[in-house]
């Protein structure tokens, strides 16, 4: 009777030890769990084709707004969904309620960077649109996100996606910066922009 009592007593602290470490997990790693856990939330492809498709209405000209990126991004409110604008960790209430109320999309509350002032006539290897934060890839479910690398996703200029680990991240950025000055940007301009990854 003692040894199963010893065994019952074990089990009930192996699983407290379990359930400890699971909650410890997911409170340092909430971007694991989030919208993308089983799904494409923020699908860097469809934002792509959203690009595309408003570009070959525009003259080959992508979007653009004097008010900043968020407005620029919405723009596309004919081309794609809400969810497709904004990155990992952010609502996409943003564009919803701006398309509702026709308001000022606020760059802060955008999940994505999206670079202005490009047309399909630029170098196609330039970054037209990635996220802010680092996080598991979309097309990356449950339960591989537990192990998978954080990276972020970007789209191109050409119509291409990659997701960028962070560690290339510094890399990427410093090449992406001197596309843009060679594309007649202001190198501080161009900089500012990947500053705001977080």
């Amino acid at each position: 009777m003692t040894h199963r009592r010893g065994f019952v007593i074990a089990l009930v602290v192996l699983v407290a030890t379990a359930v400890i470490l699971a909650v410890l997990y997911v409170k340092s790693h909430p971007l694991v769990f989030n919208e993308s856990l089983w799904g494409h939330a923020h699908c860097m492809p469809q934002a792509g084709v959203a690009l595309r498709l408003y570009a070959s209405d525009h003259a080959g000209r992508l979007p653009s707004h004097t008010n900043g990126y968020g407005d620029a991004l919405s723009l596309l409110r004919e081309y794609t969904q809400a969810d497709i604008l904004t990155g990992p960790g952010y609502s996409a209430n943003v564009f919803r309620e701006a398309w509702a109320s026709t308001s000022h999309v606020d760059e802060a509350l955008c999940g994505r960077i999206y670079v202005q002032g490009l047309s399909e006539t630029n170098d196609g290897n330039i970054a037209l649109l990635f996220d802010k934060v680092a996080a598991p890839p979309d097309h990356c479910h449950f339960p591989r996100r537990l192990w998978a690398g954080f990276v972020r996703e970007v789209c191109f200029i050409d119509g291409a996606w990659r997701a960028v680990p962070v560690e290339a991240w510094p890399d990427f950025a410093r090449k992406q910066i001197d596309l843009l000055v060679t594309a007649g940007f202001e190198r501080t301009r161009a900089a500012e922009l990947y500053a705001e990854v977080k």
